[in-house]
């Protein structure tokens, strides 16, 4: 069994609608994967049930009727729009912050479910991933696995160490 196929049952069609969601983004100009499925470029995969991605803001509005148009159901929140079909696990969330703009024009093409799309570079997931992190309005669970990724981020990339905030730079160096 392929890891596609593994994730397609685990998401109950979270291969299906990433892709779904793909060929809709790819109508609408420039747009990047961030967030965690980005860090799996970068690092060991972790599981997920979330898809981040940025687009060009101007095209929201069209790629939030063509989602609905597709069957999935939107909610709409301070910094995001979040989507996901009847049954599926798969979250698609797109945010709203304009911090996020600029990672379009440098995303790469990698590979995610098996689909060549464009993810934000490894500085740009950091930038994501300090942002997050940083959050206290977010939920702590969520910080949490920010710091992890992170965490898991400068293990992977030591040089990442002069961007990294001090407190997870001093982790790092923390030998058991």
């Amino acid at each position: 069994m392929t890891a596609e196929e593994v994730y397609e049952s685990v998401t109950n069609g979270g291969t299906s609608d990433f892709a779904a969601a793909v060929k809709i983004f790819d109508r609408f100009g420039p747009w990047c994967l961030i967030d965690g499925l980005a860090v799996n470029c970068y690092v060991e995969p972790v599981y997920t049930v979330d898809a981040d991605f940025v687009m060009v803001a101007r095209e929201m509005g069209k790629v939030q009727a063509a989602l609905t148009a597709a069957g999935f159901a939107l909610q709409t929140f301070p910094h995001s729009v979040n989507a996901r079909r009847s049954g599926s696990k798969l979250s698609l969330q797109l945010t709203t912050d304009a911090r996020y703009q600029d990672f379009l024009g440098r995303a790469e093409r990698r590979e995610v479910l098996g689909l060549k799309v464009p993810v934000a570079t490894l500085n740009d997931v950091v930038q994501g991933k300090i942002w997050a992190w940083q959050d206290q309005e977010r939920r702590l669970t969520k910080r949490k696995k920010d710091e992890l990724d992170l965490l898991r981020l400068g293990e992977a990339y030591p040089h990442l160490s002069t961007v990294l905030p001090e407190e997870i730079v001093r982790q790092l160096e923390t030998k058991p």
